[in-house]
């Protein structure tokens, strides 16, 4: 046989060579990879072939090799060994860790792994029923040398990983091996105590001697491999039993901190143990880490000043620690657990504030949950260290809040960092501005604890801006020499003082009483703003934001406003030193838009201090109307909404009716007139119009006729949006009454309102519907052939859109003005394709809703069942028969349209959800909220009630279901789409939509027909989705709620059950006769679900991943802990008299 071995292990040895060479083709490489594989699986050779090609005298892949075939055997063929061979490979295996290596410092790592995991292996199988020892011969290896002891290191953090983490055993062994553990977790910490001691002494006293280098090496690894295993046991061992031992093992890590061959492994420990959870109580000794010792142990630590990545990643750990150490602070401090605040606080805070001043911006953000705890604790935020620190922490910000750091710069110590920390300039930038909204709530945290403070904090940074000349950092803008641009340093410094007066502002605003308002201060800001004259864009926008930021106070001294009102209207008509608006810049642009947003702010938040001055803000927009040609045409509307705004402080209908005529009358007079009405009903009159149809070319010359049509389109269109949006009655009732509003009273004494703005409206309306009916006919063959070749693209969608058109939400744009004018007006339902119906009442569901909303979910369904089938046949296409895609624009655009139907798919069904469904319907997901305890019997209901209850139904949905087509259509949509190849969607109908729209019909009459569909949907349903877990819960449990309510009326579903895989014929009719026979035994909810789920798993098909999986079998062992017997009772003990009971000295008892 050794004959045979050894020339098995010549074929292995090159095949394996094979394998790993660059040079072989292809071809070699596949066969050698299959005689491996083969002979793992059918060899008998398995075990002395492997021992053979373990020996450490071969080279590393091929020991390699060899110790993977003794772990197949040990997975796979375990169950199958005689004792007797289960013996010898033990004792093989052991050997190979007592002398089958090489030295600690020659041994590969992926050596050490594959020889620990063999024995882990064999643990999991035999540990501790068979092999009571094992602990101890990890012991004694340990005393054999580094490379021994490194080996149990890895076993023992291998054994926790597989057990705790990964959970790779059954349930039984996976419990007896746990609590053996933690019997014996005292020894076990002992002994790695004991080692991480021996190792880091040898280490402190070989490391100053010269000459020892390879021995310090060698006891740093046994040192890191011991921190690595207790971390993977602090993880999860039982508070309540390492407490004892916490003083201990903290003292140990924060002294290691100040190793620098241990540190980062110390820190890992340390934030493991700080950041765990459970009893308040047990996390007391936590609190050890606010000592002097293990403070000053954390602070030296942090005295790192080069940027080596090792010892950048050890800072890292080591903020981690200080924010876990924090957590637990807060959690501990004011609790039952009844801690008091450490003397050393103050400490902590400084050694926090380090790193939230340290030149990496990542430690930066990372410190900022902790400072935020810090800010909103009840008790710690009193307290006179944190208030003081909060100011301090305030006075940073004026560095952090500043945009430096990019990673292909080096104008910043930060600089080097993000190079460790960010791959490009665009990830550093995402990361920055999620920083800065973070810093912004902190700031407004900080201010809660000191408002005074923070302000002035924020007024010395501005005065300090303003009186500071303009750096432009020596770079030139794209449209003018001098002007900033976005990394110029005075930009980065004014945006970073003005999020910092916006976070300030905000929170005395919110939390300071009105008397305590830093009004003069503020007025000084503000006056300085008004002051600050500068022809750059780029600072001129945030010049405008502090001035809104300032508008609340200036309320507070009115004679500001005009001076406000004026600074906004120049820069409404800001040019930036350039004339022609052809010339002029995105940021010149901007700050005219911003100056616009700014008018609709203060409009909106603050209309009754604007109201005085109304007219002289009317005659102002009137007059810039005449003399600006500048203004666009989005500008412009937004200074009419603006004035709109203000209109509705009139309290008046007739004065804000008659306003509204006077500000639209131009716009509804172009709007109405026969030649717009012309243009807006032919696709043919309007492309000419608009100039679709028309070459344009760079030479052209004159006036563009075109470009003003569209501007005159789009300007009707915003005013009137802007109108509707903006206009509206008084709140107050009272005044709404008086003011002429209120024009009469629902039934149920409910006001009805008349819209100031109503009749223009609808004077609107006639052209608004003909241009959406023509906007639709563009999309005719005909239509998009007059199309001209600058326009032909018109209709593509651009990428950007495709993604974020169906997650716009519209309705909470419409103004409440239009509800009894518009939703009454005569044929709106055959006028109206779609619109957002929030103010619609009931009584018009019928009437305008179901004409529009039938025919919407048939087209729908039709749709989407063709897209969905284009979709299924491409994922299930064969690689063979796949065509190969060379162009990436067509991958993307397949990818992107697949993208796009799931969306449509689920916006609709989100549709049918919310309008036929009431909320207060529970999902049927029968997982985590069904009832625990399995023997209850379901003695009131069974199921789900089969009677038709509207209860689940929404108004619309009532109104629907009374329509037989659209009734079905809905139901078709609903259950077809659980086939769809997508989980999201096949969740939510399944739980929200299929059984409370099946449920109206349950009682009725149903033909077998639509019943074997409705049933084999779901089943097809969780052929296609049964291997996700939330899927297969939901979707088993409304097939039982199919088959339980249905199966004693249709005997066409037993005949469905019956052709499912695998199904067993027997406990099928056995849960027939529990669901049939009304004398039967009736089950618990819990088992009755679970007796289901077994009859239909064979429609689930496999996943992918488990397809070619080989299953490992690991049996149980007999059990560790068994139950003691009962002491018998008493009474069924041998005859007694009734007095023997009352008598202890009774021979009978």
């Amino acid at each position: 046989m050794s004959g045979e071995v050894a020339s098995l292990c010549e074929q292995l040895m090159a095949a394996v060579n094979v394998t790993m060479d660059p040079e072989t083709s292809h071809i070699y490489r596949l066969e050698a990879l299959k005689f491996c594989e083969e002979f793992k699986e059918n060899n008998s050779l398995c075990v002395p072939c492997g021992l053979q090609l373990a020996d450490k005298a071969q080279p590393a892949v091929v020991r390699h090799f060899g110790l993977q075939i003794l772990e197949h055997v040990i997975k796979f063929r375990w169950n199958d060994m005689q004792q007797q061979e289960k013996v010898h490979l033990k004792e093989c295996a052991m050997q190979l860790l007592s002398n089958g290596t090489l030295s600690i410092l020659e041994e590969e790592s992926h050596i050490k792994d594959v020889l620990s995991r063999i024995i882990v292996e064999m643990i999991k199988r035999e540990w501790p029923q068979q092999w009571p020892d094992m602990l101890k011969e990890m012991e004694v290896l340990t005393s054999q040398g580094e490379t021994q002891t490194e080996l149990v290191m890895l076993i023992l953090l291998r054994l926790a990983e597989d057990v705790i983490f990964f959970q790779t055993l059954p349930a039984q062994r996976r419990r007896d091996i746990q609590q053996k553990l933690t019997q014996n977790m005292d020894s076990i910490f002992r002994f790695m105590m004991t080692i991480l001691r021996a190792n880091v002494e040898e280490l402190r006293k070989l490391k100053v001697l010269p000459g020892h280098e390879l021995q310090v090496r060698a006891f740093c690894r046994v040192a890191v491999s011991t921190l690595n295993t207790l971390a993977g046991y602090i993880d999860w061992v039982s508070l309540s039993y390492i407490s004892s031992k916490y003083s201990e093992i903290l003292e140990v890590l924060c002294l290691l901190l100040n190793e620098p061959e241990l540190q980062l492994e110390a820190a890992e420990c340390l934030v493991i143990a700080v950041r765990r959870k459970g009893k308040l109580e047990d996390r007391k000794p936590i609190m050890l880490l606010f000592d002097d010792v293990a403070i000053d142990c954390i602070l030296s630590a942090a005295q790192v000043v080069e940027v080596v990545e090792q010892r950048y990643i050890f800072l890292k750990r080591l903020c981690q620690v200080l924010c876990a150490l924090g957590g637990q602070l807060c959690a501990l401090v004011g609790s039952d657990a009844k801690v008091s605040i450490p003397a050393n606080l103050s400490k902590y805070l400084e050694a926090l504030l380090a790193f939230t001043t340290h030149s990496s911006q990542f430690l930066k953000s990372s410190t900022l949950i902790t400072w935020a705890n810090l800010f909103r604790h009840e008790t710690l935020s009193r307290e006179e260290a944190v208030v003081q620190m909060a100011v301090r922490y305030l006075r940073a910000c004026m560095t952090n809040f500043v945009k430096t750091g990019f990673p292909s710069k080096n104008d910043s110590p930060s600089c080097a960092y993000s190079r460790v920390d960010f791959d490009n300039d665009s990830d550093f930038n995402s990361f920055f501005n999620t920083f800065r909204a973070q810093q912004g709530d902190l700031v407004r945290g900080a201010c809660r604890i000191a408002p005074h403070e923070a302000f002035q904090i924020a007024a010395e940074w501005l005065h300090y801006e303003v009186t500071t000349p303009i750096d432009t950092g020596g770079s030139k803008s794209q449209t003018a020499e001098g002007m900033c641009s976005f990394l110029s340093p005075s930009v980065l410094q004014w945006e970073a003082v003005t999020t910092f007066m916006d976070c300030t502002v905000w929170q005395i605003l919110k939390s300071v009483e009105e008397e305590k308002f830093p009004i003069d201060q503020s007025m000084e800001l503000l006056q300085a703003m008004l002051n600050y004259e500068t022809s750059d864009p780029l600072i001129m926008s945030c010049v405008l934001t502090n001035i809104s930021t300032l508008f609340p106070f200036a309320t507070r001294r009115q004679q500001f406003l005009p001076r406000v009102f004026y600074k906004l209207f120049k820069a409404v008509a800001f040019k930036g030193g350039q004339e022609n608006r052809v010339s002029w810049s995105r940021s010149v642009k901007n700050v005219r838009k911003h100056a616009c947003s700014s008018f609709i702010k203060i409009c909106r938040d603050f209309p009754q201090f604007i109201l005085p001055y109304f007219d002289m803000f009317y005659n102002h927009v009137k007059n810039l109307f005449a003399s600006d040609a500048t203004l666009s045409q989005m500008e412009k509307c937004a200074l009419m909404e603006s004035l709109i705004l203000i209109s509705n402080q009139f309290k008046d209908f007739a004065k804000q009716k008659a306003f509204l005529d006077e500000l639209m009358s131009s716009v509804v007079v172009q709007w109405a007139s026969d030649e717009m009405k012309n243009v807006l009903c032919e696709p043919a009159a309007f492309l000419s119009y608009a100039g679709a149809d028309q070459v344009v070319t760079e030479s052209g010359e004159g006036t563009d006729t075109a470009g003003l049509n569209r501007a005159r389109v789009t300007f009707a269109l915003l005013a009137m949006f802007a109108m509707v949006k903006r206009s509206r009655w008084p709140a107050d009732q009272e005044e709404a009454k008086a003011g002429g509003f209120v024009v009469d009273y629902t039934p149920t004494g409910a006001p009805i309102h008349r819209s100031p703005g109503a009749a223009l409206f609808l004077s609107f309306l006639p052209n608004l519907l003909a241009l959406i009916r023509t906007h639709n006919n563009l999309f005719l063959p005909e239509n998009m052939a007059r199309l001209s070749e600058t326009y032909g693209g018109t209709h593509d969608l651009m990428d950007f859109d495709k993604k974020t058109v169906l997650a716009s939400k519209s309705w909470a744009m419409q103004g409440p003005c239009l509800q009894q004018e518009f939703y009454t007006v005569e044929g709106l339902a055959r006028e109206l394709a779609s619109s957002a119906f929030v103010n619609l009442d009931h009584e018009y569901y019928d009437s305008v809703l179901c004409p529009l909303l039938g025919p919407m979910f048939a087209y729908m369904l039709q749709r989407l069942n063709v897209k969905w089938q284009v979709i299924n046949q491409r994922t299930s296409v064969n690689d063979d028969e796949e065509e190969v895609i060379c162009q990436e624009s067509e991958v993307t655009k397949e990818m992107l349209d697949e993208y796009l139907v799931r969306l449509v798919t689920r916006e609709l069904l989100d549709f049918v959800s919310v309008s036929c469904i009431a909320r207060k319907v529970q999902e049927p997901a029968g997982n985590k909220e069904e009832v625990e305890d399995e023997d209850m019997v379901m003695d009131s209901e069974q199921v789900a009630p089969a009677g038709h209850s509207t209860e689940n139904l929404t108004e619309l949905g009532k109104c629907l279901l009374k329509h037989e087509n659209i009734y079905m259509t809905l139901l078709t949509l609903s259950f077809t789409s659980l086939s769809w190849k997508d989980t999201t969607n096949c969740h939510r109908t399944a739980s929200m939509v299929c059984w409370a729209l099946l449920q109206q019909v349950v009682g009725g009459s149903l033909l077998p027909e639509a019943v074997t569909w409705f049933f084999t949907s779901v089943l097809r349903g969780l052929q296609f989705h049964g291997q996700h877990e939330t899927c297969n819960a939901t979707l088993s449990y409304l097939a039982m709620l199919i088959y339980d309510n249905l199966r004693p009326r249709f005997v066409e579903l037993r005949a469905v059950m019956a052709q499912i895989p695998n199904i067993s014929v027997e406990a099928l009719d056995q849960y027939d006769h529990r669901l049939i026979d009304p004398n039967a035994q009736k089950v618990g909810e819990k088992r009755r679900k679970d007796q289901f789920k077994k009859l239909i798993a064979g429609t689930v098909e496999k996943a992918l991943c488990q397809q070619f999986r080989k299953e490992v079998h690991v049996r149980n062992l007999p059990s560790l802990f068994k139950k003691q017997k009962m002491d018998k009772d008493i009474m069924s003990s041998e005859a007694i008299f009734l007095t023997d009971l009352f008598y202890p000295q009774s021979n009978t008892l």
